[in-house]
This record gives C-alpha cells, sequence and structure tokens, in this order.
C-alpha cells in the first residue's frame, strides 16, 4: 500500500484585521465590486467571534444566471480560517437583486449544514445594483439580506 502524509500548517499567532462585519451594509460595502460581474459570484466571508472579517472567499464563479454552491466548498474554507460564523454573498449579474426560490433554498441548506458543523450562517446577502429613483418612486437598495427580509429563518 502507498500512504501519503498531509503536512497541515497551522499559524501560531493570527493577524486580524479590524473591519467589522456586522450589517447586510457591511456585507454590502465588502462584496460591491462583484456588483457589476457579468457572471454570478459566490462568496463566503468568514467572521471570528467579535465580527471582525477573517477572509472572504470567492467559492464558486457561475454562469449568467446560476452558480453551483455546496455545503462541502463553503465550509472548508471557514474551517481552514477557524471561522466562528459566516456572512454568505452573491452578486446577480441583472443587477435586480430580489433573491431567487433556488437562492432561498442553498441558503436554508447552508444554515442547516453550519448547525452540525457548529459554525453559525449569520446571513445572506444577494449584491446588485442600486436603482436610481425615478420621479416619486425611490430607488431599490443595491442588495437583499434574506434574514432581514425573513425569507429565510437563522439560527442564533
Amino acid at each position: 500500500m502507498n500512504y501519503q502524509t498531509a503536512l497541515v500548517q497551522l499559524p501560531l499567532v493570527r493577524e486580524v484585521g479590524k473591519e467589522r462585519v456586522v450589517s447586510p451594509a457591511d456585507v454590502h460595502r465588502v462584496c460591491a465590486d462583484t456588483a457589476d460581474l457579468a457572471q454570478e459570484m459566490f462568496l463566503v466571508l468568514c467572521i471570528d467571534s467579535k465580527n471582525r472579517m477573517l477572509n472572504r472567499h470567492m467559492v464558486s464563479l457561475g454562469i449568467l444566471d446560476t452558480a453551483l454552491i455546496h455545503p462541502r466548498e463553503v465550509f472548508r474554507a471557514a474551517i481552514l480560517d477557524g471561522a466562528a460564523a459566516v456572512l454568505l454573498a452573491h452578486n446577480h449579474p441583472s443587477g435586480d437583486p430580489t433573491p431567487s426560490a433556488e437562492d432561498v433554498r442553498i441558503t436554508k441548506q447552508l444554515v442547516q449544514a453550519g448547525q452540525v458543523v457548529g459554525i453559525k450562517v449569520l446571513d445572506h446577502v444577494v449584491i446588485g445594483r442600486a436603482a436610481v429613483p425615478v420621479g416619486d418612486q425611490p430607488g431599490r437598495l443595491g442588495f437583499v439580506s434574506l434574514r432581514e427580509s425573513g425569507v429565510v429563518e437563522f439560527a442564533m
């Protein structure tokens, strides 16, 4: 039999950034660079226990209207970073940040997977482009939080 040894490097000291990410607006700020992409990009923001961002990972780069997402890839990044929680984000190339039925389904699946591995999913923010107000119609924000919209129940 041929056995191979896996080498794992663990940092003794972690240089943690001071950037706190606590609201959907913070997630939008950190991920705003994806708003004008022609393809969907799914991002995981790894968060420590004090809501400081440890890292931002691109988990999937999809096509015009979909990105392939699996809990394995989402939580791999969080586990390697030693994250206490994650914030999920992806863009809609159409510019309309309204969550799709598939967005809701995958978010529920990821919340359940997070409960199994002990990493909280705090929110999933869909990034779009802000609409300019027209006449007496207000413009819409350039993002939608699935937590704030109430379409997905997130663990506390």
